[in-house]
């Protein structure tokens, strides 16, 4: 039974999962082998097929995955119409019968987990490690988010009161209809992550997933369906950019969840902003995510680190290492381990559980890589990579080399934008102190990581690095591997807008508003 498999996390590096991948690679099979079709949206309970269709293909092999219907500014209207509608009576439902239902999510989602992480990983070009890993983490993450609506009751309390004869009381109350718009690279995690803080809340929820991941979205609609969400509560609407603008566009949506590039998210923020009154914009918005490996480090643990967050995924996580600074004095020793741990993954189509690396999304990532890579070899050095493979498995999608990169200037665009993409620029420094302050000098602020075992080194790390994401020391990925109520994930600077972050408690908050109630109890003489 699945039960009865060591579970994927991002940290449990070197257990045995060969059981787990051989059930998964018979998923992975069973849906290569169906047929391509085509894939409604969900629009008030009703499977809809009004819009434009359009295909989608995988990164892998560029097979076609199936057809998918844009849902035009007539589409969005008519989710966000039955969302409201349906917003009342989900709201009114007492909140332990949202979590019970959403319970029921969760297990859906583990009976299905192998088939939604071959789904992800088709589509987006994970490895059996990320695609499990991705699928456990939602499991997780519905799970965390019930629990803390029960740990806080509800977020309801009894406030102080001025007289005898009065009741005082605070609650957090939903907002009303929630836009969640999902990035194509952790489709499942997130997706499912941001629509259940809505809706454990009592918001309804139009889903928008990315234009590369409809099968996921799919899945996630069909799942709460099958778990008994009533109609409207949830609504699916597949399609790009015209979905999304029709959706920031539309005066009935109350908040909106976001993750996804600096540029989008500001963006939305400045829309929501031009409106008549503030609505709620939960987002994180990426990050830089530098890296330090002191003097006093482990080198074999800070280069395996390294090299896990910068490439894992293809460098396409917002918490990717796309920096490390490295201590002069064991510079050279460090630039040894990266690069031979580096020449040593596996790039090829995930279809086999020692592929570490897939493709990236699509060739307007394989143009950002090649100008990158032009510019690095211009102003810096390539150490190891720069390259697009080619010939057999790697003329059906985007392979590229991981790449590492030597002496750019500190103010260098490759060392300050994110990249998405695997390419890690290493600095060496004389003071962690200014190394510190360089990583800092960006406009994001989303992870760091360092490397020390020294004490005073650590310290200063904690207290200096401006990220809302600290690990230290870490084998498994230098700056990546968040996991619900384990690690909280939240962006400073331009990674976020709140303050605060999700898989810890005080994300489901941001998706209710405070209310203060006093009734006079006249009589009462209490």
């Amino acid at each position: 039974m699945a039960s009865s498999l060591p579970r994927v996390t991002y940290s449990n590096i070197g257990v045995d999962f060969s059981a787990v991948f051989a059930r998964l690679s018979t998923s992975i099979e069973t849906a290569l082998a169906a047929p391509a079709e085509l894939h409604p949206n969900l629009i008030g309970g009703a499977w809809d097929q009004a819009g434009t269709q359009y295909e989608a293909r995988s990164p892998i092999d560029g097979k076609l995955l199936g057809r998918f219907v844009e849902a035009g500014p007539a589409e969005v209207g008519r989710a966000v119409g039955a969302a409201r509608q349906a917003c009342r009576g989900w709201a009114a439902t007492p909140w332990q019968e949202r979590v019970a239902l959403l319970r029921r999510v969760a297990e859906r989602l583990e009976a299905h987990k192998f088939a939604v992480a071959a789904a992800c990983l088709r589509e987006v070009g994970k490895s059996f490690g990320e695609a499990m890993g991705e699928v456990e983490e939602a499991v997780d993450l519905v799970s965390y988010y019930c629990d803390e609506m029960e740990r806080n009751d509800g977020f309801r309390r009894p406030l102080q009161r001025a007289v005898a004869i009065e009741e005082t009381s605070d609650v957090l109350r939903p907002y009303g209809v929630f836009a969640v718009i999902v990035p194509f690279n952790f489709p499942v995690a997130l997706g499912i992550g941001m629509l259940t803080g809505a809706l454990v809340a009592g918001n309804a929820v139009v889903l928008k997933p990315s234009p590369f991941a409809g099968l996921t979205g799919g899945w996630l609609a069909r799942l709460c369906e099958e778990a008994g969400l009533p109609a409207g509560v949830l609504n699916l609407v597949c399609g790009g950019a015209v979905t999304g603008q029709a959706l920031v566009d539309h005066p009935d949506v109350a908040g909106y969840a976001f993750i996804g590039s600096h540029a989008v998210g500001t963006k939305i923020l400045r829309s929501v902003a031009a409106g008549p009154f503030n609505r709620p914009v939960i987002i994180e918005m990426g990050g830089k995510n530098p890296s330090y490996v002191t003097a006093s480090a482990d080198l074999d643990v800070a280069a395996e680190g390294v090299m896990r967050s910068a490439f894992g995924l293809q460098g396409q996580k917002c918490s990717s290492g796309s920096k490390v600074y490295v201590a002069r004095a064991v510079y050279d020793d460090f630039m040894r381990r990266l690069v031979e741990r580096t020449a040593a993954l596996k790039i090829a189509p995930p279809l086999q559980p020692e592929v570490f690396m897939g493709p990236v999304i699509d060739e307007n990532a394989a143009m950002r890589y090649r100008k990158a890579c032009e510019e690095a070899g211009r102003d810096g050095k390539i150490r190891f990579g720069g390259t697009r493979l080619s010939g057999g498995v790697h003329d059906g999608g985007a392979y590229l080399q991981p790449t590492i990169v030597e002496g750019l200037a500190p103010g260098h665009r490759l060392n300050k934008d994110e990249l998405f993409l695997p390419f890690l620029s290493v600095q060496p420094y004389d003071r962690l102190e200014d190394a510190i302050a360089d990583g800092n000098d960006v406009l994001y602020g989303l992870t760091a990581g360092a490397y020390a075992t020294d004490e005073a080194e650590l310290e200063l790390f904690l207290d200096r690095a401006e990220a809302g994401a600290l690990y230290a020391n870490r084998a498994s990925g230098a700056t990546t591997g968040a996991w619900p109520g384990v690690q909280t994930f939240c962006g400073w600077k331009g990674s976020g807008v709140a303050g605060k972050g999700g898989l810890g408690p005080y994300y489901v908050p941001q998706f209710m508003r405070e209310q203060s109630r006093t009734i006079m109890r006249s009589g009462s003489g209490k």
